[in-house]
């Protein structure tokens, strides 16, 4: 297995950069399922961050994109259950991802809540505002 960094996710997804791009999809298409490419959960966060701020991508072209990372067999994603259900937090709502992902890890490693002082995450992502 090897690790994927954030830019080589966003070269192969949005092929903006012709020789990159190429590079990309050549690595991560001739990785067999028997020894995939392995995704951190932090350039998973940062690639959702880049396709939103820098590509202007809307939340379903994001969520779209990230079921398609869900089901390559070439690619692991880390956290890959929490991702998953984090994404379709997002893409049902308002939240940014990194909460979702914040709320739905910690309610995977058993927290009864996450606490924030953040009002649109208590609001959007699930998440108990500290008062």
């Amino acid at each position: 297995m090897i690790g994927l960094d954030t830019n080589v996710l966003v070269r192969y997804v949005m092929q903006d950069d012709p020789k990159q791009a190429e590079k990309a999809s050549r690595l991560i298409e001739s990785l067999p399922p028997e020894s995939p490419g392995f995704v951190p959960v932090v350039a998973l966060v940062e690639w959702v961050c880049v396709l939103s701020c820098c590509y202007d991508l809307t939340r379903e072209q994001i969520a779209q994109a990230l079921e398609a990372l869900l089901r390559t067999k070439e690619i692991v994603l880390d956290r890959a259950e929490q991702v998953a259900r984090a994404g379709r937090t997002f893409h049902a709502g308002t939240a940014d991802f990194a909460d979702c992902l914040i709320e739905r890890t910690a309610a995977a490693a058993g927290c009864e809540k996450t606490m924030t002082f953040d009002t649109g995450a208590a609001k959007r992502a699930g998440m108990t505002l500290i008062t």
